[in-house]
């Protein structure tokens, strides 16, 4: 049986991932933050899934996750890791508060290595282990290619995604390792239920104050519409399986790619940030 771990199973893409593979007839170890979460997965999945307790940024507690996976793998090497656990915190980036700021790189960026460094060894850096080496599958973002205001820190992390992901793909082929980058666009998840809470106050007495509330009820509206996690899950599933896979999926996991993808990406950015602006009514003060 396939094995693979998940990062951040509790929900959204990552719940979404680990279902379809458990379908497929994968073994997942999942990460979650919180036990009741572990408890809840494993009474639905069953024995094709084992929770690993750790937060993505504490290099002790990965360890030792990876630690349980090694001796579950007797030898055996790891088939894929999938680095999709992340936060995005909205502001305006000249008001964000550093701490705020900081904790998404530390999430989304730092994490991710901390996961990498600790697991690859199982996926085949270690060539003692039998079997094929496994992928490493990061979860990017349409946001890691195109940035828009008012996600600045969580556009920062997801370009160095990117990169990170090119980077450790060229490292990685002296181990037969691959990297594969698949950068979605919305996804359909109770992240824009808890979108619709969050307290943009601190912001009220601000220039964008009115800008700041109109893109979030954009990004709920569009996130509602987005697609359901489990077809998430089917592309990291054809990432991990396929024979050839594109060094990046992202074409394929946005909503209205023609929209949402091409034409911004072919329009030069500052017509694209002139639509937005004008959109949102970020206009400068005439004098």
């Amino acid at each position: 049986m396939p094995s693979v771990v998940v990062t951040g199973v509790s929900s959204g893409i990552g719940w979404g991932t680990a279902k379809v593979l458990i379908q497929h007839g994968f073994q997942v170890f999942g990460s979650v933050r919180k036990s009741e979460d572990a408890d809840r997965l494993s009474a639905a999945w069953g024995e094709a899934f084992t929770p690993l307790l750790f937060d993505i940024t504490d290099e002790q507690t990965v360890r030792q996750a990876a630690a349980q996976v090694a001796e579950r793998l007797q030898g055996h090497t790891l088939s894929g890791l999938v680095n999709n656990a992340g936060i995005a915190v909205p502001a305006p980036l000249i008001y964000q508060p550093i701490d705020e700021y900081r904790q998404q790189l530390e999430v989304n960026l730092v994490g991710p290595l901390i996961v990498t460094q600790a697991f690859v060894d199982l996926l085949g850096a270690d060539h003692r282990r039998s079997g094929r080496p496994g992928r490493i599958i990061n979860i990017s973002s349409i946001g890691g290619k195109l940035a828009g205001p008012f996600l600045g820190a969580y556009h920062v992390s997801k370009f160095g995604m990117e990169g990170f992901s090119d980077s450790l793909r060229i490292e990685l082929l002296v181990h037969g390792i691959d990297v594969i980058v698949i950068g979605p666009g919305a996804v359909a998840t109770a992240i824009w239920d808890k979108a619709e809470q969050v307290d943009t106050s601190a912001y009220r007495d601000t220039e964008y104050a009115q800008a700041v509330e109109a893109y979030r009820t954009y990004m709920i509206e569009g996130g509602r519409r987005g697609y359901p996690p489990e077809r998430l899950g089917e592309i990291v599933w054809q990432a991990l399986t396929t024979p050839h896979p594109p060094a990046r999926y992202g074409y394929a996991v946005v909503p209205r790619p023609f929209f949402n993808w091409i034409i911004p990406r072919l329009l030069p950015k500052r017509r694209v940030g002139a639509v937005v602006a004008n959109q949102l009514g970020l206009k400068r003060p005439e004098r």
